[in-house]
């Protein structure tokens, strides 16, 4: 019961967020008013800055910022157990994370639908704008070499998820040009859409298809990553309208109604108990794991679980969605509380799922695995959490991490008595389909950033569209086209090559919420507006991810630059991330007494 007593007392308590702090936010300091012409309207172009509704928007958004974030980071955090990690999502989401997105997606659509480093130009120094860019650039970057082999190994992992994946793009633009022809109404493709979804997840697997979805998912990984960078080149290049909206908000609605479905189990489960003989759900992972009970391995909880934890509490790359594509699409400035500030708290919602799923579906039973191989018998209670969370490094990888979620979501949809082999099917489309269109998203999003740093530092060769996209596809290709670290140059190993900069992304993807924090400051400070509110999480994420890269940089044996074998390309990245943030901060720090009051030009 206790597990039914947190999932609801969450959804209250995100309820009442949005309508009190969100509202006060909303009125009292952005000011919204729906008067004021949008971006979509004052510079429509049919392409990027197209007027939509605020409920495809908010479908865009919410797939675009949570992928696989708010899955992973907290099916790995509760290895420190479930309290920090729940009340990290709780209130960094409502304090931190949901203004963080709904400040960016303002400021940007009072700044023509300028991504927020671009805007840092004017709010900051012109200087910050470059420095500001080229750590989003690097950020990018990183998403876009390493979501492509997430996506492989999500299909490795659940081959029956390809099929209903791949189907969605073809429904998707069916469904995107059918709405720019013939009507406004969302129901009936809502429907339609939603139905083709689990239809295809029920049939997807059946007969030819399942050797199809075999077959695919034998591909090497680095043939996986190519055929997915070209289709975010296309995806990217297209009109909102053909692929990203229409898909972006097919999946929403698919993954809004299977974490219905999760809810619905959870109830079931916590009031009737689960399987024969019947088990209680109940939470069976420890409360908190640090001094002496911390698990084997694992790094300090300050600050890495605020680190690990982006996605679901506060995450840098969510600036980068409200700002480069959400701002250009909402039709009017009053519908921004509910996409900026609304889809970050139901992102929140689901990572609590998650953690739940985690630390108390896992316990209704999964599998025994030695030596690789299923046994065929279940380990339940703590006994499963034990299994999967025994140390950092059995729990570290994205099979791991991606494993918990999916077997204690699908056992909490059995208790539903639906069928085992769909319910695992659909939590692997759930994954997957959210790691797709952040992909895609992030696309579209680096096309910008290398549009607007090209024309910052002169290069007017990238400010192109197709010039710019090929330019961020080619560069992600090649990183991810290398061996990881220590891989020899075998045909397995190719396409790994994101995990080279991958340790860095945790911390600076935190900073860019610190930065994009540090630029609604000034447009706050610069308008004589309230600003206490963002000063503190502004400081809270500009200190936590530089302490998180000095810890990886120079503490313990695997430190990039003292440890036991030294990872200098690595470390040189860090030394110099931290020096970009260090100058960002002395910029703004010049310019602080000079801006109040001061609107910028």
């Amino acid at each position: 019961m206790d597990v039914l007593l947190i999932a609801l007392g969450a959804l209250v308590l995100y309820l009442i967020a949005y309508h009190t702090y969100g509202r006060w936010l909303a009125r009292r300091i952005f000011k919204l008013d729906a008067n004021n012409k949008a971006p979509s309207i004052e510079l429509e172009d049919g392409t990027d800055y197209v007027p939509t509704s605020k409920g495809v928007v908010f479908g865009h958004h919410f797939t675009s910022i949570a992928g696989t974030g708010p899955i992973v980071g907290p099916a790995l955090a509760v290895i420190w157990g479930w309290v920090p990690a729940l009340l990290w999502v709780l209130f960094g989401s409502i304090l931190i994370g949901a203004v963080h997105d709904f400040g960016s997606l303002v400021v940007s659509m009072r700044n023509k639908g300028q991504t927020i480093g671009d805007v840092a130009g004017r709010i900051l120094t012109p200087r910050s704008r470059i420095l500001f860019l080229s750590i989003l650039f690097l950020a990018v970057t990183i998403v876009l070499a390493i979501f492509g082999l997430v996506i492989a190994s999500v299909f490795k992992m659940f081959p029956a998820s390809i099929f209903p994946c791949l189907v969605q793009i073809p429904v998707a633009m069916a469904i995107g040009l059918w709405l720019h022809r013939n009507g406004k109404s969302l129901l009936i493709p809502s429907l339609l859409a939603l139905t083709l979804m689990y239809l295809t997840v029920w049939l997807g697997d059946w007969g030819f298809l399942h050797a199809f979805n075999e077959f695919m998912s034998g591909l090497p990984i680095i043939g996986w990553v190519a055929i997915l960078l070209i289709y975010s080149y296309v995806a990217s290049v297209l009109p909102v309208w053909t692929l990203l909206q229409p898909r972006d908000y097919i999946n929403s609605l698919q993954l809004l109604s299977a974490l219905g479905l999760i809810i619905i189990g959870l109830l079931v489960a916590a009031i009737f108990g689960f399987g024969e003989p019947s088990r209680s759900l109940e939470i069976v992972a420890p409360a908190i794991r640090v001094g002496e009970h911390a698990p084997e391995g694992a790094p300090y909880i300050f600050p890495f679980l605020f680190i690990t934890i982006a996605c679901g509490a506060i995450s840098g790359f969510h600036c980068l969605v409200s700002s480069g594509t959400s701002s250009k699409q909402l039709r009017t400035e009053t519908d921004a509380q509910f996409v900026g500030y609304g889809s970050m708290l139901t992102e929140g919602f689901l990572a609590v799922l998650v953690i739940l799923a985690c630390v108390a579906g896992l316990g209704l039973g999964i599998p025994e695995i030695i030596d690789d191989k299923n046994t065929g018998s279940l380990i339940t209670g703590e006994a499963a959490y034990q299994a999967r969370y025994g140390s950092w490094q059995s729990a570290g990888g994205l099979a791991a991490k991606v494993g918990a979620f999916v077997d204690g979501s699908a056992n909490l949809l059995k208790a539903l008595k639906i069928d085992a082999a769909f319910a695992v099917a659909l939590m692997g489309v759930f994954v997957a389909s959210f790691a797709a269109t952040t992909l895609d998203s992030a696309c579209r999003l680096q096309r910008y950033v290398t549009q607007e740093l090209a024309a910052a530092i002169g290069v007017t060769a990238l400010t192109r569209k197709h010039a710019a996209t090929i330019f961020a596809v080619l560069i992600a290709g090649a990183l991810a086209s290398v061996p990881p670290p220590g891989g020899a140059w075998e045909l397995q190993n190719l396409g790994k090559g994101g995990l080279i900069l991958w340790p860095l992304f945790g911390a600076t993807n935190q900073l860019l919420a610190g930065l994009a924090f540090l630029v609604i400051l000034f447009w706050l400070r610069r308008r004589g507006l309230p600003n206490w509110f963002i000063a503190i999480p502004a400081g809270f994420m500009l200190a936590l991810p530089a302490i998180a890269m000095l810890i990886q940089l120079f503490v313990g044996k695997g430190a990039w630059l003292t440890g036991d074998s030294p990872n200098y390309p690595l470390g040189g990245i860090g030394i110099a991330t931290i020096m970009l943030e260090v100058w960002i901060i002395r910029e703004a720090l010049g310019v602080w007494n000079k801006a109040k009051g001061v609107l910028e030009i």
